[in-house]
């Protein structure tokens, strides 16, 4: 056997003893099962009530001091700039009208890739174990962007937590007119948002 084919030979050995085989191998398959219910969160409740908040310049209070600034901004969660994490989001985002977009228009919008990063942060209908919210309260987990939202009784919180914990009927998409009665007057366009 020639240098080079020895090499070769020690470089698989060595990324076999790295987990090709041993007891500690990677599975053949991974199984990531689907949520409990398949339930969506509301599409239309994010667009005009979660959203706002995560452009609102909010007091950010970090290391004892509070400044201002928003959850979309470059160094928090801009998907450009951002340095927070996996909620990654497009502050320019501008909101889509759904009456006159198919779903598939709509799924390619910036809005809705605000959705869907603030989605895979939330557990749909547990508000309570979703880092969307526990996040900006540093609620036992670590948030290094401070603390954000002063407690669960703000303005911020409420929106939030009104949107994890009242998922879209079983069967029915993120765009389901069942999202009207979270409005008053149950309207998306021109209702206010619910909180309780």
């Amino acid at each position: 056997m020639n240098a080079r084919a020895h090499s070769v030979a020690a470089l698989a050995a060595l990324l076999a003893a790295c987990g090709g085989g041993g007891a500690l191998d990677n599975p053949p398959t991974l199984a990531n099962p689907p949520g409990a219910t398949g339930q969506k969160l509301s599409f239309a409740y994010f667009q005009r009530c979660v959203n706002p908040v995560l452009n609102q310049p909010l007091p950010v209070t970090l290391n004892g001091s509070t400044s201002i600034n928003t959850c979309a901004s470059g160094g928090c969660h801009d998907n450009t700039t951002g340095t927070g994490g996996a909620l990654r989001l497009l502050g320019q985002a501008t909101a889509v009208d759904p009456a006159t977009l198919s779903a598939d228009a709509i799924r390619a919008s910036d809005m809705y890739k605000n959705y869907y990063s603030s989605l895979g942060e939330s557990v749909v209908g547990a508000p309570d174990q979703s880092r969307m919210l526990n996040k900006p309260l540093v609620r036992g987990v670590l948030h290094g962007g401070g603390l954000i939202f002063e407690n669960t009784d703000s303005r911020e919180a409420q929106l939030i937590r009104y949107w994890i914990s009242r998922p879209m009927p079983q069967g029915q998409d993120e765009f389901s007119a069942a999202a009207n009665t979270m409005f008053t007057p149950p309207d998306p366009a021109t209702g206010a948002c619910n909180t309780e």
